[in-house]
């Protein structure tokens, strides 16, 4: 066997149609696009949206709230989340919660929060931690320290 012996399957490989050559290709005449009507002619598109002149959804339903283009966005990392994770004495940082797959991508900015509990120490590198969570974190012995 070699590469010129093979062929494809019956009937897989068929012909283009050839559009508007002539009414005996089958597809002459009005070349396959029905009669007359903006979708019949050259460059007869029509717009997304566009409901023929008729006011389109996108004008008539109410404008609501305001989007905030410089907002900060922040994954919440609970301390449950925390304990399942990891161990005693171990040092959580960004480059930990991206390896335990707590995090998803790099330079993702967190925000620890406070729930569940927490019963051993660990020392906690993070941007934003909240009160509670500070507090329970230092309550088992651990250190919560603040990086930019």
């Amino acid at each position: 066997m070699d590469l010129s012996s093979l062929k494809a399957p019956a009937g897989a490989v068929k012909n283009r149609k050839r559009i508007g050559r002539g009414n005996a290709s089958g597809q002459g005449g009005t070349a396959g696009k029905g009669h007359k009507g903006q979708k019949a002619r050259s460059g007869g598109k029509i717009r997304v949206g566009f409901e023929g002149g008729q006011m389109p959804l996108s004008r008539r339903l109410p404008k609501r709230g305001f989007y905030n283009p410089f907002r900060e966005k922040y994954t919440a990392v609970n301390i449950m989340d925390l304990c399942r994770k990891f161990k005693k004495g171990d040092v959580i940082d960004e480059e930990a919660l991206l390896t335990s797959g707590i995090l998803r991508k790099k330079g993702e900015k967190f925000k620890v929060l406070a729930k569940g509990d927490i019963d051993f120490p660990v020392t906690l590198k993070a941007g934003k931690v909240s009160q509670a969570a500070r507090n329970k974190i230092t309550a088992a012995g651990g250190v919560v320290e603040e990086v930019m």
